[in-house]
């Protein structure tokens, strides 16, 4: 009998998750792939390993003692590759990083690039997520990694289970409509009056600049509600209100957009997240290594003063 570990995976994330919709979203497959990966796996080990109850399937008794026994092989595969690179020596390695759209535009390209100049061996590849979804992929074993981000009116609670090492700390800035601020600096409670163009409330920036504005004495105007950065800062190069910016998004910013500084700044703390195991991964210091070494090129370095609480400086 041959386990695959893609399916063993599925099967304890069936057991941690509870439908095959959830599962889908969190390995990225269809709902109807992780069904037919499931149904492989009870033809692979020769017994029913999920029952219907409803519209939900749930393991069987020998469901769940495969799923336990599945978290332990996986664990030791995590294991193994990291001996495997320690024991190299030249470090090889393919890790799949969580990413979004001012990391991937902003930081990422200056890290790898600094990365293949010492370590050819190491190969990143990405996948763009909602930054609310990055941490859980990599407890899933998704990813190896992933960036996430952390603000300092809105510290996120945190998984035992997921180390996050500080990579940068980006400030965040009003990007207006040109000519419409014609001060260096603004506050807050200035913008009040005027239409916002803004994430949704369940994003963490949206949530966060919402709590910002609240603690100035006011709640936003929202005009426009988008879930990308480019798209915000496009709609207030075109007139049709005010946004937020961080350091890194400044990459993404079209003609016909100022950047104000905020009198008083909010923060944010952009981290790496693994997998938390005895040692860290070499592959996995390397890449933090190289990040950080970006991140400090171009201004944003963190701070033990700056960093989010329980991030590592």
């Amino acid at each position: 009998m041959e386990l695959s570990l893609r399916r063993l995976r599925m099967l304890r994330e069936l057991h941690r998750r509870g439908t095959v919709t959830a599962v889908g979203a969190a390995l990225h497959y269809s709902p109807s792939g992780v069904s037919q990966q499931l149904a492989q796996l009870e033809r692979d080990v020769g017994v029913p390993l999920v029952e219907r109850h409803g519209r939900r399937l749930q393991l069987t008794e020998l469901g769940l003692v495969l799923a336990e026994h599945a978290e332990e092989i996986l664990g030791s595969v995590d294991r193994a590759t990291m001996a495997l690179e320690e024991a190299q020596e030249g470090v090889t390695a393919r890790l799949t990083a969580g990413v979004w759209a001012s990391v991937a535009s902003g930081l990422l390209p200056q890290a790898l690039t600094i990365l293949a100049t010492s370590y050819p061996g190491i190969e990143v590849r990405t996948v763009e997520l909602d930054p609310e979804e990055t941490a859980g992929a990599v407890k899933d074993g998704t990813l190896d990694f992933s960036f996430v981000i952390d603000y300092s009116v809105a510290p996120e609670d945190w998984d035992p289970a997921l180390t996050r090492a500080g990579i940068a700390v980006e400030r965040l800035h009003a990007a207006v409509p040109a000519g419409m601020i014609p001060t260096e600096t603004v506050g807050l409670s200035q913008l009040a009056d005027y239409p916002w163009i803004l994430a949704g409330p369940r994003s963490q920036f949206g949530n966060a600049v919402r709590l910002a504005c609240h603690r100035r004495g006011f709640d936003p105007r929202i005009a426009h509600t988008v879930a990308e950065q480019p798209t915000a800062l496009a709609m207030a190069a075109g007139g049709l209100g005010v946004t937020l910016v961080s350091d890194l998004a400044l990459e993404l910013l079209p003609p016909g957009v100022d950047i104000v500084a905020l009198d008083e700044p909010v923060i944010r703390t952009v981290s790496l997240a693994y997998r938390k195991t005895p040692t860290r991964r070499p592959s996995i210091q390397l890449v933090l290594d190289a990040v950080r070494t970006a991140a400090a090129e171009k201004g944003l370095a963190g701070s033990s003063t700056l960093l989010m609480p329980g991030i590592a400086d």
